[in-house]
């Protein structure tokens, strides 16, 4: 279940998206809950495919509050819980994106070029 990293995060590590993760702080951008402030994932619950935010609750007919579930996919993640697992599949990911823009920009140098036209 992935989410969308923010523009600064994605400056950052140069990855657009993550996995989202327990204590991930996200805020909701799309949806009835939008705009609100950032708030830290309590529960990431996989068979539903929603996730649970600290500060998004409503009230139940018998007055217990309970989590609204979002859909990752409308969140924006903000922060990252980081850990030596998550930072490395960052670096992977980032050293992956960074091999295939090399690819498709500028395949010749400069030199390779004026070596061609003079052959």
């Amino acid at each position: 279940m992935s989410a969308p990293l923010s523009k600064e995060l994605r400056q950052k590590f140069n990855v657009k998206s993550m996995p989202i993760r327990k204590d991930d702080e996200v805020q909701v951008v799309r949806g009835h809950y939008k705009g609100q402030q950032v708030g830290k994932v309590v529960q990431v619950y996989r068979k539903k495919f929603v996730i649970y935010i600290e500060r998004i609750q409503r009230e139940k007919a018998n007055g217990a509050s309970v989590y609204v579930g979002i859909h990752p996919s409308k969140c924006v993640i903000v922060k990252l819980k980081m850990n030596k697992d998550r930072k490395s599949i960052l670096d992977r990911r980032a050293a992956g994106r960074l091999a295939a823009l090399g690819k498709d920009k500028g395949k010749y140098t400069e030199e390779t070029a004026t070596a061609m036209e003079s052959s």
